[in-house]
Parts: C-alpha cells; sequence; structure tokens
C-alpha cells in the first residue's frame, strides 16, 4: 500500500505540472483537483461543475490546457463536417472523394478562403473529372472582377450563386436592371455599383442611338439595349454576318436600308477575302461596285475571265492574279479532258496563246483515241496524223480536203461500209444537195444521190431523185438520174423498180454503158445469170470497164444473204471463166465447211 500511495503522489505532482496547476498546494492524491487531472488526461470531457472548482482555486491556466485539449479531440470530426459542407456548397458528388486526406480538401479550402486556383490546381481537377469545381472557380474569379469593375468589393459573399453576380453579369453586359434589381442594390448599399451602371447605360443608349442613326434604323422606335435591333446593330458595328433570321427581322420591321448597308458590308468583307486569296489586296479599293470585285466572283466560280477581265488586271498590275486565272482555267480544262469531254477551238486557241502546249497535246491525244473508238478504227494502226485532223473535221462536218480523201483510200477506208466511210459519204451528200439548192444546177442531183447510196441511206436517194423528169430537158441527166434511182431501189430490196428504172435510162441515154451495168446486177439479185452477163456484156460494148463489172459482180455475191445461192452463183462463174472468177471459189470453200 506504501509503494501505491507513493505512486499516487508521484502521479499527481506530474500532472499538475503538465497542467500548470502547480500553485495549488494541496498533493494529497484525495484532493478533487487529481481526479479532475486523471479524468482529462484520460480524455474524460470536463463537468461544469469540475470547471466551476477550477475556476473557484484560480486555476485559469489549467483550464485554458484542458479546454485546448479537449478541442483537439474533437478536431477529426470537426474536419470530416467541414470538408462534407465544402462539398456540398462546390457541388462535389456524394460519390466522389470524401477522405480529409484528398488533395481535395485543401484545393477546397484555398478556394474557400483565397477565392481563386492557380493553373496547375485547375489541371488537377481537370483530370479528375471535377469540372464543375473548375467552373465554380471560374465563377468566383469572374465575381471578383466584376466586383472590383463595378466598385462592389465590400460586398462580402463571393459565392457565384450570389444575386449581386447575376446582377453584375446582367450589367456586363449593357443589359437594362428591372426595379427589383435595381432596388436591391440600393438596399445593399451598393451605390457606386448603381452610379456605374447609369452612367453605363446613359452612354449605351447614346451608342443605340448613334447606331440607329449610322445604320439607318432611326425610325424604329426601340431604344433598349436589350431588343433586337440592338443585338443587330452592334454585330454590324463589329463587322460580323447577319443570319438569316436577323435579316428576316429586319425585313418585317421594314429596315431595307439597314439590310442595304449590311449586305454591301458582307460584300466588302467577300472582297477583302477574295482579293487575299487571289493576290490582288494591293488594289487598295473595297468598294463593291468596283469592277475588281466582279472580276475575283467570276474567277472563285470557276468562270473564265474574259479579255476585257485580263486587260483590266493587267492595267492595275495584277500579275499575280492573272497567273492563278489561268491555272485555273487550265485546270478546269484539263479536267474537261480526264472527264471526255471535247474542248472547243477557241478553248485550244486560249491554251496554245497561254503556253499550255502540254495541256493541247493531252487533249488530242484522248480525242484521237475516243474518235478512233466511235468511228470503229480501233483494230486499225493509224498514226494521230492526218487521221486525227480527218476525224476532228468529220466531227465538224467539214468536207475533207482531197489529200485527205486519198489518204483514208490508201488505208483502205472508203472501200467499206465503216462508219469513217458513211461520215465521209454522208458529207458529200449533204453538200451537194446544198449546192443543188444553191445553184439548181440538176446535175447534183444523181452525184448526191450516188453518195446518199453509199452512206447506206438509200431513201433519201430515192426522195432526192423522186422528181417530175418532163421539167428535166437534157436526155444523159434524166438517165442518170434514173440509173442512180434504180440502184437506190435496189439498195432497198425493190427489183421490179429498179428494173423500171435501168429500162427508162435505157431509152434515155441508149449508148451508155450504166443503165446496162444496173440491169445486169438487178438479174443478179434474181439469181439470173445468164440474163446477168448479158446485160453486162452489153455494158462493156458501150465502154464499161471489165474490171468494174466484175468489181460489181463481186459486191452482188458478196451480199447475196442466201448462202445456197451464193454457192450456186461461184458455181455458175467458176464454170463460165475460173480464170477470171478464180475469186468465187472462196463461196464454195465457205458453202463446204457450213455443210460440214
Amino acid at each position: 500500500m506504501a509503494k501505491e500511495s507513493q505512486n499516487r503522489l508521484k502521479h499527481f505532482a506530474a500532472l499538475k505540472s503538465k497542467y500548470q496547476a502547480t500553485q495549488y498546494q494541496d498533493s494529497s492524491p484525495a484532493s478533487l483537483l487529481y481526479l479532475i487531472l486523471r479524468k482529462v488526461d484520460l480524455g474524460i470531457e470536463l463537468l461544469d461543475l469540475e470547471s466551476n472548482w477550477l475556476q473557484e482555486y484560480e486555476l485559469f491556466e489549467t483550464l485554458e490546457i484542458i479546454w485546448l485539449q479537449q478541442f483537439r479531440m474533437g478536431e477529426s470530426k470537426r474536419l470530416e463536417a467541414e470538408f462534407s459542407d465544402l462539398k456540398a456548397k462546390y457541388k462535389v458528388a456524394k460519390n466522389g472523394e470524401s477522405s480529409v486526406s484528398s488533395v481535395l480538401y485543401p484545393i477546397l479550402w484555398k478556394l474557400e478562403s483565397e477565392k481563386s486556383l492557380t493553373d496547375s490546381e485547375i489541371k488537377l481537377l481537370q483530370d479528375n473529372n471535377l469540372t464543375q469545381i473548375v467552373t465554380i472557380a471560374q465563377d468566383i474569379k469572374r465575381f471578383a472582377q466584376l466586383k472590383e469593375k463595378y466598385q462592389a468589393t465590400k460586398y462580402q459573399d463571393s459565392h457565384p450563386n450570389n444575386r449581386l453576380y447575376r446582377i453584375l453579369k446582367k450589367l456586363d453586359t449593357e443589359a437594362s436592371l428591372n426595379d427589383n434589381e435595381y432596388e436591391w442594390l440600393l438596399n445593399n448599399e451598393l451605390f457606386e455599383a448603381i452610379e456605374i451602371f447609369e452612367k453605363e447605360e446613359s452612354a449605351t443608349r447614346a451608342k443605340v442611338t448613334q447606331l440607329k442613326s449610322k445604320y439607318q434604323a432611326s425610325q424604329h422606335p426601340d431604344t433598349s439595349l436589350s431588343s433586337q435591333l440592338y443585338k443587330i446593330l452592334q454585330k454590324l458595328d463589329a463587322d460580323e454576318k447577319l443570319i438569316d433570321s436577323e435579316i428576316d427581322w429586319l425585313e418585317k420591321q421594314g429596315l431595307t436600308e439597314t439590310i442595304a448597308i449590311a449586305e454591301e458590308l458582307e460584300q466588302k468583307r467577300e472582297f477583302i477575302a477574295l482579293k487575299a486569296k487571289y493576290k490582288a489586296s494591293q488594289h487598295e479599293d473595297l468598294s463593291p461596285t468596283n469592277y475588281l470585285y466582279a472580276i475575283l466572283k467570276k474567277l472563285d466560280s470557276e468562270t473564265h475571265l474574259n479579255e476585257q477581265d485580263i486587260i483590266f488586271l493587267r492595267q492595275f498590275k495584277l500579275s499575280e492574279t492573272i497567273e492563278i486565272a489561268n491555272d485555273k482555267y487550265a485546270f478546269l480544262l484539263k479536267s474537261k479532258i480526264v472527264s471526255l469531254i471535247v474542248m472547243s477551238d477557241l478553248e485550244i486557241d486560249w491554251l496554245r496563246n497561254n503556253e499550255y502546249e502540254d495541256i493541247i497535246i493531252l487533249a488530242q491525244k484522248k480525242h484521237f483515241a475516243a474518235l478512233k473508238i466511235k468511228y470503229g478504227l480501233t483494230d486499225i494502226s493509224l498514226p494521230q496524223e492526218p487521221f486525227y485532223a480527218i476525224m476532228v473535221k468529220l466531227e465538224k462536218k467539214e468536207r475533207l480536203d482531197p489529200k485527205f480523201v486519198l489518204q483514208l483510200m490508201e488505208k483502205g477506208l472508203l472501200s467499206d461500209n465503216g462508219k469513217i466511210a458513211l461520215a465521209y459519204y454522208k458529207l458529200e451528200a449533204e453538200f451537194y444537195e446544198q449546192e443543188l439548192g444553191r445553184t439548181g444546177h440538176k446535175w447534183h442531183i444523181p452525184t448526191a444521190s450516188g453518195y446518199w447510196r453509199k452512206a447506206n441511206e438509200p431513201k433519201r436517194a430515192l426522195k432526192l431523185t423522186d422528181l417530175d423528169l418532163n421539167r428535166v430537158n437534157d436526155s444523159n441527166l434524166k438517165s442518170a438520174i434514173l440509173v442512180t434511182r434504180g440502184a437506190a431501189f435496189r439498195d432497198s430490196d425493190k427489183l421490179n423498180d429498179a428494173e423500171n428504172c435501168a429500162k427508162k435510162a435505157m431509152e434515155y441515154q441508149p449508148d451508155s454503158h450504166q443503165p446496162y451495168t444496173l440491169m445486169g446486177a438487178i438479174c443478179y439479185d434474181k439469181y439470173n445469170y445468164e440474163q446477168g452477163n448479158y446485160w453486162f456484156q452489153q455494158a462493156i460494148e458501150r465502154g464499161a470497164e471489165t474490171k468494174d463489172i466484175d468489181a460489181e459482180i463481186k459486191r452482188v455475191i458478196r451480199s447475196t444473204k442466201n448462202e445456197e445461192k451464193r454457192h450456186e452463183a461461184a458455181e455458175y462463174l467458176l464454170k463460165e471463166d475460173a480464170s477470171r472468177y478464180a475469186w468465187a471459189k472462196s463461196y464454195l470453200k465457205k458453202s463446204s465447211d457450213n455443210g460440214k
């Protein structure tokens, strides 16, 4: 027991020293002070009775130490409560960071106390998807700036939810305050803010009047700072483009002059942009009526500049603009080539005059390839010249020069019914028909008719030769017309009509071999070969060349569609003269092959 008593004495002395109560003289462990200090040291809250006792014995330093110690003991809960309040105030999600050791706690504390955050702190919030806090921080900063601007810094609350923030934002957009807002500022003695607002509103209303005058909208009665008109005029004064709804609003208000000004401003903006785009900024005039504006708009719409445009650009030394225009047009022409669109002579001349020979060469190469396909000449090896020039003439419906005709004949391109031959014969037929109309010279009738037949258009030949021969005085001409008409009937498989024409032609010109040649061919068409040979012999006696007769016979045999009849004709010819008609053997072979 003595040991325990001794320990109590030592413990009491230590507690009195710890809690600065050494001036209390009683050192007996039976003292109330010992009980009080033991309870405090174990973290037990001090009772009012105990607190009063300490005061009675003037142990004030002991009381302060005890109070601080007990305050520290509740600090953890207070920290948690304060963090929770800050999270609620700054709208942190409930499932967000909750630990008081989180970096979010000092950031929110700083935001609450200093009203601002550093860039690195903002980034930390963004990285953790706490964008709402960032927004609030920005609003707090903005609020502070507005309070400074409108001399309202004596108003302490800085949270963006505060009504003052909404009012100051409204003031900063030059919007008018309503009566309640104005009264709120008065009640909070923010007279400086009111004074600034009234000065700014007065200046803004003066600006509204000025803008209305400047943009010819003075007839509109509205002078409100929140009006649609003021917003539109502000956009115009800031050189911004009006949207369609704003133009519509001006039209409904009858503000046509304002619309005209807006359109002129838009044209000026476009003019400036076009000058920059097409290297013409050194030309200072910005009026939309300037000819350069029209030129640049044409250029921007892919329209080719004319000579007058180029002269204007040269006059003002806009050589870079000319170069851009030429390159654009050349590119457009080149794209036409890729799309297989044929360029006009004017376009070719322009390329040549502006030294774009490479594009001309490409165009001609592509066009030549396309024309070869069109005229069925892809299997024939043809040099580009002169045959490109020939086909271009045919495309343009121009007659061929004699040299071109000879070159076609050398390649055998006029001896068949190929497309190029048909095109050539049709052009010749049309030419002689036109000459007939122009001169009235009737010898053009058989000539044109002959070309229509070669162009595989016997109906056109029949129509041309369908005339009253009683009105033709020349017997030779009558015979020539009848021969070509009979040949056209023969082409149309109207052999009886063809025979009638041949007989009448013989009557008009009995000494000409042509009617007899026609009659021989008709007989062959009717498979009456002996009768045909009779008429062919009559033709030879009247001057027909044997080779021409043989060529006609060969054409008849070749064009015979009935295989059996063609075989029969070939046998007949070989029996008549195997040497002269040796070519007919090929038709016997063909028949034999078909039989197999």
